[in-house]
């Protein structure tokens, strides 16, 4: 066999939340794990342009089947390695028009006892910009909360490195094949071999595939723009929930006392650096204008960020049928953030040939539901 500078259990390739998370839990499961990123900092991308929230009421049904089995991670208390809450309340009014009803009649029955009906006048009360004669009706989901997702990021970062693992930044994957019982991985600094490797890249992971010559799963990058600006003259937006609407053509978030507004545009993109379209910013304050008494008088910032989905809209996470030792962890859409402690407990499991957690399994989430395989398991 070839000689190499490194040999290691598990190459995670990808240190935003979902590699330095499983890469984390990984390590706590006693495997020697290196995270490999090509930025100069981890979470440069998706990671670190999200705003996250967090809901047990949204998202496909494995979605919020792993967001209940992550609560008790995102509620624990503050200890010496993470002196602040990692959840501020928060709460969420996806508001509806009266041509929208049906809409939210739907969102009702898929929530069920999640969030409550509010009529227009309680919406506006908690939400005093809204236009009178904008909004019919709303349900509000009180289990909402601000992730702190700088922080989250940090808290995984730190655990791999305290349990044994290895960050790696500006390293690149140049080449992956198959070499006895395991990968070879071509970097800058060189080749490493590992027993796993764990495709955690994001928007790029059906290209880190392609490297390896295994089948892609058919991710589909979006981008999503979002902008910051101030509140209206006189008002302090930090307690007013975030405001979604029904059908998901726009949504306002309160963020250090100014708002983060977006058009939730879903235009598909090649994996890239993703940067916010003219057309999308100008169509996104049309929107919030419309619903909001809302002075846009300039844009203090405006970015943009990708999320990756499969055609289910739900996580890839197991090992590649077609590739002894690859394993998927991808198609995290929107809902990475908020179901990053329990899909990388699970993950981290089933890459080292362990059953799912109970706890988590208890919520529901089996390893089919989550296979690379699945399509073909539900045909």
């Amino acid at each position: 066999m070839a000689k190499y500078m490194e040999s290691w259990d598990v190459a995670v390739i990808g240190a935003g939340i979902a590699g330095a998370s499983v890469a984390a839990e990984l390590a706590a499961l006693g495997a020697r794990v290196v995270l490999l990123e090509r930025e100069a900092q981890p979470g440069y991308h998706t990671t670190g342009r999200s705003a996250a929230l967090f809901t047990i009421a949204y998202g496909p049904r494995v979605i919020r089947a792993l967001s209940r089995a992550s609560a008790a991670a995102f509620n624990a208390p503050p200890d010496a390695a993470r002196p602040h809450p990692l959840l501020r309340p928060r709460g969420a009014l996806f508001i509806a028009r009266a041509d929208q009803a049906a809409s939210l009649a739907a969102l009702a029955a898929e929530l069920g006892n999640a969030a409550q009906h509010v009529d227009a006048a309680d919406a506006r009360a908690r939400l005093p910009i809204l236009r009178p004669d904008y909004a019919a009706g709303a349900l509000f989901d009180r289990s909402a909360a601000d992730i702190d997702v700088d922080a989250l990021h940090r808290q995984y970062l730190r655990a791999l490195t305290a349990r044994g693992g290895t960050l790696r930044t500006g390293a690149e994957v140049l080449a992956l094949s198959r070499d006895g019982a395991g990968w070879r991985v071509e970097t800058p600094a060189g080749a490493l071999h590992a027993g796993i490797v764990v495709n955690a890249s994001g928007a790029w992971a059906d290209g880190i595939a392609a490297l390896a010559g295994v089948a892609p799963v058919g991710l589909v990058p979006k981008r999503r723009t979002a902008l910051l600006v101030a509140p209206p003259d006189g008002q302090n937006p930090e307690n007013w929930p975030m405001i979604v609407d029904v059908d998901e053509q726009f949504y306002m978030k309160p963020d250090a006392r100014k708002l983060l507004l977006s058009p939730a545009d879903e235009t598909p993109s090649p994996p890239c650096d993703a940067q916010p379209d003219e057309m999308d910013v100008a169509i996104c304050i049309d929107r919030i204008q419309t619903a909001f008494d809302l002075p846009v008088r300039r844009i203090d910032h405006k970015w943009a960020g990708l999320r990756s989905f499969v055609a289910d809209k739900c996580p890839v996470t197991g090992f590649a049928p077609d590739a002894p030792g690859f394993f998927w962890l991808a198609g995290q859409g929107g809902y990475g953030i908020q179901s990053a402690p329990a899909l990388a407990r699970a993950a981290a499991a089933l890459a080292l040939g362990r059953a799912i957690p109970d706890d988590i399994a208890a919520e529901g989430v089996t390893a089919d539901a989550l296979a690379p395989r699945r399509q073909a398991l539900a045909a």
